[in-house]
């Protein structure tokens, strides 16, 4: 089945589901700056917009364009922030 799940007051929206290849995350970002914790190595993958990230281990926002993909590490803290509306996917292997 399908999970929506809201985050920082709704500026985050995720429709969470199984897949054959993992766990998989599709959602969408308001303008603005999250923190989250991941539920475990995800590949993150942003559909539309420009999302910036910060792991832990880097002190610099990287930004990431539509196609282009990150591995987040499990049980970490990552920060994420956009500037305009944007999509992304994140699959949990």
């Amino acid at each position: 089945m399908f999970e929506v799940i809201e985050y920082h007051n709704g500026l985050v929206k995720c429709l969470s589901f199984e897949t054959e290849d993992g766990h998989a995350v599709i959602g969408v970002m308001a303008p603005g700056e999250f923190e989250f914790i991941s539920a475990g190595n995800g590949y993150f993958t942003v559909i539309s917009g420009i999302i910036f990230i910060m792991l832990p281990s880097h002190l610099v926002w990287k930004p990431y364009k539509p196609y282009e993909t990150i591995i987040i590490p499990t049980d970490i803290k990552y920060k994420v922030k956009c500037s305009a509306n944007a999509s992304f996917k994140l699959i949990y292997q």
